[in-house]
């Protein structure tokens, strides 16, 4: 591998055998080393490959500013999670961790307290990833001489939920956690009832809602089925289908993008379930 720039002693960005663009890590990789030198591949720790068109060069600059044993930890966290949850766990997600516990660790050794949004959301929507994320910052704490507080589980927690988006950017899992409780909304006031939100019925709810948001991120909506199909659902199920109108409404609103028929008549079937269930 052939060294393009040197970020400091420990971090550069060099080109693989295949020609991609790859930031590497190790201790003494790039002291004393210039761009079109080799690559010492001994001295290699890890490596990270940028997201389809991200700048490697904007991910290198990130990397070297985090400690490298923060990196560790974080990586650590995430083959533990990637155990327990089998989600597939890219680059920008460990960046991404790393960048935010680093973050985390300096401001528990300056006494520095924080509160995180949407606590009760992540409780009630992501059980699964909490109880990861809650094990996770226990093994960190176990690593480290200050003691990360339990509210860091928090946004453990939406880096775990975030990683289905292949992408270091928290915003859309943001905002996803915010529209999921407009949704529920809808329905309960659609319904006249109170969704209990730690039913299975809503656990698969919300995996369906999960899914569309990727799919709705990677442009990749249902569509195509036969309409037949599609009507069936909606005079099976009338009220579940003016429901999922109305939801249908929302979503675009927030999420700025047309939704497919076949979408709607998907979201019918699970708002059917979901409703019978309570």
């Amino acid at each position: 591998m052939e060294i393009l720039m040197v970020f400091n002693n420990n971090v550069v960005l060099a080109r693989d055998e295949s020609g991609r663009e790859v930031v590497l890590t190790g201790r003494g990789l790039g002291f004393q080393r210039k761009p079109g030198q080799g690559v010492d591949p001994a001295r290699v720790v890890r490596t990270f490959v940028p997201a389809e068109g991200a700048d490697p060069r904007d991910l290198g600059a990130m990397v070297a500013q985090i400690p490298p044993e923060h990196i560790a930890l974080a990586a650590d966290a995430l083959a533990l999670a990637r155990e327990e949850l089998g989600t597939p766990l890219g680059t920008g997600v460990v960046v991404a961790l790393a960048d935010h516990l680093s973050f985390a660790i300096t401001r528990a050794r300056r006494g520095l307290a924080f509160e995180y949004p949407l606590r009760a959301e992540v409780a009630h929507l992501y059980p699964r990833e909490l109880a990861v994320a809650q094990r996770i910052l226990e093994s960190v704490n176990d690593r480290l001489d200050v003691v990360l507080p339990p509210e860091e589980a928090v946004p453990v927690t939406l880096h775990l939920v975030n990683a289905g988006f292949a992408t270091a950017d928290l915003s859309r899992t943001f905002q996803m956690t915010e529209v999921f409780e407009q949704v529920f909304a809808v329905i309960e006031g659609a319904y006249g009832t109170t969704i209990d939100r730690h039913g299975i019925n809503t656990a698969r709810f919300i995996t369906h809602l999960r899914y569309f948001f990727i799919r709705m991120h990677q442009g990749g909506q249902l569509a195509g089925q036969d309409t037949k199909l599609v009507d069936a659902i909606r005079g099976a199920y009338p009220e579940a289908y003016r429901c999922a109108v109305r939801v249908e409404e929302v979503l675009e609103l927030r999420l700025d993008q047309p939704i497919t028929p076949d979408e709607v008549a998907y979201l019918t079937l699970h708002v059917a379930r979901l409703t019978h269930s309570q």
